[in-house]
């Protein structure tokens, strides 16, 4: 029973991997694995998931699956052979030539060992001669570079450059690094000049990029502290240039600790987990360190964002998290809470504390429990306290700076700070106070608290009179225009509901020009006037706004043009007020019979604005894109800076959405870059975001030529988002976008198709073949047909016990006739390359006939050809199937084409009747037609 039940898993398992289904076959061989078998069973079923993995790209598990079965059978050729292309895509040449000689002394007549075997060592041969070349010119460049004599030549800057690029390569790393490169480019770092120091950071990449060894050996060699404190230097340049490295270094060590290495890469490795948290450890350092540049600082606080929080919540393992806020989140709050005013105080940019609002954001949303988030609460509460209850004034202000910085970030945490005894009473009495830098303090953080739910009502009564006296009576632009943006924000509290107004019929207006007056003054710097930027994003919640703002091109040109300054803070509130602007927010219609529902019941009943209708919001669209909106996105996508939070990246993708929506607009996104910046839309950000900027790339790659919207190589990159809209929890709209952008591309190449099937889109484009909605049946359709080009789908439609050729055939019969045309020209294409299926043809329904029939007398021309296509196609495959053709109508109607105007389908009923004539089942006429 249970050899049966291995051979038959065996027989399933063989069958899955002919039909490309890898993972299938895993499943089955992994099954039979499990019913406990005989040695040889089990050499051959390693031996198989060995072939699986080598499909699926998996090399380490191929190698792995490989040897177990030479364990069981020391003479299996085929394991053996498998090891070595796997050993040979791992790069281990001299391993996988060990393997190949024993295969050809097992089968010394076998060509295909004998040329992998010969291929191989030509591998090695090369490898060999690379790296004897290179010895020399390692040794050549650091003596240039490190050659006092040879100071800003020419020639040194080239070995430089000669050395970041040996260092890209694998072969070069591993050589420069065992020719004593760490010691050397130590330094060359140690020589202070700064483009001795980025051609030592930039190799020092080379050398350690998903290396784990080499990047623990680098560490020990340079010191974890100095590697860190690099990036607190003043050369923006070579803070960046350490950034990279460092990121570079983080990648390698949460790699190890994830995968764990075999072998000699692990050899030297006793704790890899140890040195990321030395890493982290001075990173929090740094932050804090006095001397340290600002864009250091930000650096710092950039590499913790991306390091430390969980990429997935799937992942249980938040332990980092933990030690990170147990370790460093009072040095976090530091940052986050400096005052720029004090001597000795730390030096800080525009961007600094939004980023440490961005850090304690992440690393509270990482954090599980209630208990795990009180112990964070205690922490900021506790250094709150610190600095309100015993520090005099100065105190004060460093508290209720960091109140804001939580508001901005964790606003749980920031509610909870609010509530602590004294401080919105100490914010209230700042607003006051007759110095400048107070008062910024304290009305920064009035705004903040304004946009909280528990806050708002509180200051609804208390704050507006004081907001409105600072505005009217402060003689300094910096107060009023903040006092603004707390007025702004008040203002807005309805949202996009036109019946819940805050202010005055017109005070809105009056707000917003004031905004756009100050947004448009050159002469405040661009940290004010980003104020007016966020009082604009909670104004144009209202369609009157939106409607003046677009028409004010100086306001504009204003704002994208500070959405490209160093001001990186502002690009949340730009966002948001391009969403306002496009209406690109989700509003789905109420239904009806619940407004009658609520109104019964007194319930509030949200209202539209008049001019939030379809034709507004698609002249304010063509005005936004007059002005250079896309340009400005593109600038905005590009940044590095952390305030370009998955949020802010879903803002964009939604603006980029509603700039998309007409077909005519398209070619104006794709000439200002639009394609190039919603790539990394799709790629990372929020799940929503992501759909948003795939269903933008659907669409331009419906409408365009996808090899000018995508150049190069960006049009492989387009394939795995729009595969993403097939999921069944896109919209049907969404579905239908992707099935026709990726008809397009399967259109253009193989290698495109190729990539489509990897994204294992083809089952789920199946799937949509038997959608009930006709266009996505037809576009689903569409799509199989142009990917059936791909030798790996036509073997799916060739396999044994499946339904797909039946769905092409019966389609071919709908009356549909664009669905007719896309399924008759699937099997047009595929009995032409797969004259197997032109047998199968008959026997999947007894209406066959009537459909080759009915696309032969078509008055359409295109389904005429097509059917005449596939009939010739049959007639060519066997004699057999000719014979039935020809004792039907088939004959009479092929006849009267034959002697149609000359034509392909004339030319394809001509050849029919001339293969039929052939075979001696039908004769020519006397005058030899």
């Amino acid at each position: 029973m249970t050899a049966s039940s291995v051979e038959q898993l065996r027989k399933d398992g063989n069958e899955l991997f002919k039909c490309g289904d890898y993972e299938g076959a895993l499943t089955a061989y992994t099954q039979a694995l499990d019913l406990g078998v005989t040695p040889q069973d089990q050499a051959i079923l390693h031996r198989n998931r060995s072939a699986c993995y080598l499909k699926l790209e998996d090399y380490d598990k191929a190698e792995i699956e490989a040897s177990k079965a030479i364990e069981k059978d020391g003479g299996d050729v085929k394991a053996l052979y498998r090891r070595s292309q796997a050993l040979e895509k791992l790069g281990r040449l001299d391993q996988a030539v060990l393997d190949l000689q024993r295969c050809v002394s097992l089968e010394p007549k076998n060509k295909v060992f004998q040329e992998a075997l010969r291929s191989i060592g030509g591998q090695i041969q090369e490898k060999v001669r690379y790296m004897s070349s290179t010895d020399a010119k390692v040794e050549q460049m650091f003596q240039i570079l490190l050659d006092p004599q040879e100071k800003g030549t020419e020639k040194k800057q080239k070995a430089s450059q000669n050395l970041v690029v040996l260092a890209r390569e694998d072969a070069g790393a591993e050589k420069i690094f065992r020719n004593n490169g760490v010691q050397l480019l130590q330094r060359l770092l140690d020589t202070g000049e700064a483009d001795l120091m980025l051609a030592a950071l930039r190799t020092l990449v080379g050398i350690c990029s998903e290396h784990q060894s080499r990047t623990v050996a680098t560490l020990s060699v340079l010191g974890t502290r100095r590697v860190v404190f690099i990036l607190g230097v003043e050369n923006q340049a070579v803070s960046l240039a350490a950034c990279h490295l460092l990121q570079v270094m983080f990648d390698a060590l949460k790699e190890g600790v994830r995968k764990g290495f075999r072998g000699k890469e692990g050899a030297i490795i006793v704790d890899p987990a140890r040195e990321l948290k030395v890493l982290i450890s001075n990173l929090l350092e740094l932050l804090t360190e006095v001397g340290v540049s600002g864009q250091g600082r930000d650096n710092a606080l950039a590499l913790l964002i991306k390091t430390v929080p969980r990429k997935s919540l799937k992942d249980p393992n938040n332990s980092l998290t933990l030690w990170v806020i147990d370790q460093g989140l009072r040095k976090i709050l530091e940052v986050g809470g400096s005052v720029q005013e004090p001597p000795g105080a730390l030096t800080v940019t525009a961007n600094s504390r939004m980023s440490a609002s961005i850090l304690l954001n992440k690393l509270f949303d990482d954090l599980k429990c209630d208990a795990e988030r009180e112990n964070f609460h205690r922490l900021c509460e506790n250094y709150i306290k610190s600095w309100f209850e015993d520090q005099g004034l100065a105190g004060k202000l460093r508290a209720i700076q960091t109140v804001s910085c939580l508001l901005q970030g964790p606003c749980d945490a920031g509610n909870r700070a609010l509530e602590l005894s004294g401080v919105m009473e100490t914010v209230i009495a700042l607003c006051a106070s007759e110095r400048e830098e107070e008062q910024l303090v304290a009305v920064e953080a009035l705004i903040h608290a304004a946009g909280k739910a528990k806050r708002a009502s509180f200051i609804t009564a208390n704050g507006v009179s004081l907001l409105k006296d600072l505005y009217k009576r402060s003689e300094k632009d910096s107060i009023r225009i903040r006092a603004l943006v707390g007025l702004c924000k008040l203002g807005s509290a309805g949202g996009t509901d036109f019946s819940m107004k805050q202010f005055a019929e017109g005070s809105t207006l009056k707000l917003a020009k004031q905004c756009r007056k100050w947004l448009c003054n050159d002469q405040i710097d661009a940290g004010t006037r980003r104020w007016a930027v966020e009082g604009l994003a909670y104004l144009t919640f209202d369609a009157d706004v939106k409607e003046e703002f677009v028409e004010d091109e100086a306001a504009l040109k204003a704002l994208f043009q500070l959405s490209r300054s160093e001001e990186r803070s502002v690009l949340f509130a730009v966002a948001s007020g391009l969403v306002n602007c496009t209406n690109s927010y989700d509003y789905e219609e109420p239904d009806p019979k619940m407004v009658e529902l609520a109104k019964y019941a007194k319930q509030h009943v949200p209202e539209q604005h008049p001019k939030d209708k379809p034709s507004f919001v698609r002249a304010r669209v063509k005005k936004l894109l007059a002005a250079g909106v896309v340009s400005a996105l593109t600038c905005m996508v590009k940044t590095e800076s952390p305030v370009l939070t998955n949020s802010c990246r879903e803002l964009l993708a939604r603006v980029f959405l509603a700039l998309v929506e007409e077909a005519e607009d398209r070619g104006t996104v794709v000439a200002q870059g639009g394609g190039k910046a919603l790539l990394p839309l799709a790629l990372e950000g929020t799940d929503v975001g992501q759909t948003k900027a795939a269903q933008a790339l659907a669409k331009l790659t419906i409408t365009s030529n996808p090899e000018m919207t995508f150049p190069g190589e960006r049009i492989y990159e387009v394939v795995r988002p729009l595969v993403s809209l097939l999921h069944l929890n896109c919209s049907g709209l969404q579905n239908f976008e992707a099935l026709m952008a990726l008809t397009n591309l399967a259109g253009i190449s193989e290698r495109l198709r190729q990539k489509i099937v990897k994204e294992k889109a083809v089952p789920m484009i199946e799937g949509y073949m038997f959608e009930e909605h006709e266009m996505i049946r037809r576009a689903a359709t569409e799509c199989m047909c142009n990917l059936a080009m791909s030798k790996e789908v036509q073997d799916l439609f060739e396999a044994e016990g499946n339904d797909r050729l039946k769905l092409l055939v019966l389609y071919s019969g709908e009356d549909d006739d664009l669905l007719r045309r896309a399924a008759a020209g699937g099997l047009a294409m595929l009995t032409s390359v797969r004259p197997s299926l032109c047998g199968r043809i008959p026997q999947v329904t007894t209406h066959w006939l009537e459909i080759l029939q009915a696309l032969l007398l078509s008055s359409n021309q295109e389904l005429q050809h097509r059917g005449a296509v596939v009939v010739l196609n049959m007639v060519e495959a066997s004699r057999e199937i000719a014979s039935t053709l020809m004792e039907s109508e088939v004959l009479e109607i092929l006849s009267v084409l034959a002697r149609g105007k000359e034509g392909p389908v004339t030319r394809a009923a001509v050849a029919c009747l001339g293969k039929a004539v052939e075979y001696g089942l039908i004769k020519p006429n006397q005058d030899g037609q």
